[in-house]
């Protein structure tokens, strides 16, 4: 599979990577969850499954791998893998956040299975539970989904311990969420420490349905920040799991390309990213071996400009796309 460079630390990662938010935890929005993770979601049960997703992914030539606080026990699965695989560090790249607080309780449903608080004191807390799970594999630390409404990026406080991690050897990286994800980061992409930008990375959301922050991820690849994509199947809308009856028309264009293509909607919806000159790494969020390789297939297609162009009429409006993603139910 073919490496680039996340960041400045020259560390080689696949075009695609493997985000754990599905494999840490028995509950989450993607369609189909449940039946992915079969009957049995014990902790136990759902730790070797991330392990066997997480070997696929390795002997296919994914080397990043995606974490956070607030996805279950992503961060200690993975951990355990590293030193049961004997990984050395440098072989690796692994991301996590802070900012959210998972609270879940390992219920598949419950009042609230995260709760976002970017605090200072929160910072210090969960940079020091993340170091304790990754230690030296973990080399980028993000502030999970820094919406201006949390008012994260105006922390001085938060700012300031973040430029001390980034001194520390850490790179420092911003995940985005919702219909203003690109005005946030040019913002952010101002933000300075000691003469130097603070952000190294952005993750953000982008897929053939929600492409609005497209112009502002290429402002920040052209800047010389790493671009992470994460949500390339808008949580399962864009695989053969969404029956939706009002996406029936969407469907059969992104069936007709797949079929062009001899791939699978999957594969397609990630092939479209990876199209994208700026960005570096897309993110499979897969809970299932089978559905992890249907999403690596993606490398092998070249899609036409035609395509391409055909696949920027399934965009939607950012507020109906947001919209319709916070009515996804936990499952």
């Amino acid at each position: 599979m073919e490496k680039r460079l996340l960041s400045k630390n020259n560390l080689p990662v696949s075009r695609i990577g493997l985000g754990l938010a599905a494999l840490g935890r028995p509950g989450y929005i993607n369609l189909g969850h449940h039946e992915d993770l079969g009957l049995d979601k014990s902790v136990e049960a759902l730790e070797a499954q991330a392990h066997q997703v997480i070997d696929a992914a390795w002997e296919a030539g994914v080397r990043y791998f995606d974490a956070a606080r607030s996805y279950g026990q992503a961060e200690v699965f993975l951990a355990k893998w590293l030193k049961m695989r004997d990984i050395s560090p440098n072989e690796i790249n692994v991301g996590s956040k802070w900012g959210y607080r998972y609270t879940a309780k390992w219920q598949r449903q419950a009042d609230s299975h995260e709760v976002k608080e970017h605090t200072l004191e929160n910072l210090q807390r969960q940079v020091k539970e993340s170091r304790g799970f990754l230690g030296d594999y973990l080399n980028l630390y993000q502030i999970h989904s820094a919406t201006e409404g949390s008012g994260v990026l105006k922390n001085e406080a938060v700012l300031d311990k973040l430029a001390d991690l980034k001194s520390e050897g850490t790179l420092i990286g911003l995940t985005l969420s919702g219909a203003k994800q690109g005005q946030s980061l040019l913002k952010a992409m101002e933000i300075e420490r000691d003469g130097t930008r603070l952000f190294d990375a952005v993750q953000a959301s982008w897929n053939v349905l929600e492409p609005s922050a497209g112009p502002s991820l290429k402002a920040a690849h052209d800047a010389g920040l790493a671009v992470i994509v994460k949500e390339a199947l808008a949580n399962g809308r864009l695989t053969d799991r969404n029956n939706a009856q009002e996406f029936g028309q969407q469907k059969a264009l992104l069936e007709q390309i797949a079929r062009e293509q001899g791939s699978t909607i999957d594969g397609l919806a990630i092939a479209a990213v990876l199209a994208q000159p700026w960005v570096d790494v897309v993110l499979s969020g897969a809970a299932k071996r089978e559905h992890l390789h249907s999403n690596l297939g993606a490398v092998e297609i070249e899609l036409s400009a035609d395509q391409l162009e055909k696949l920027k009429e399934l965009a939607e409006e950012p507020e109906d796309y947001w919209n319709t993603r916070s009515d996804l139910k936990w499952n």
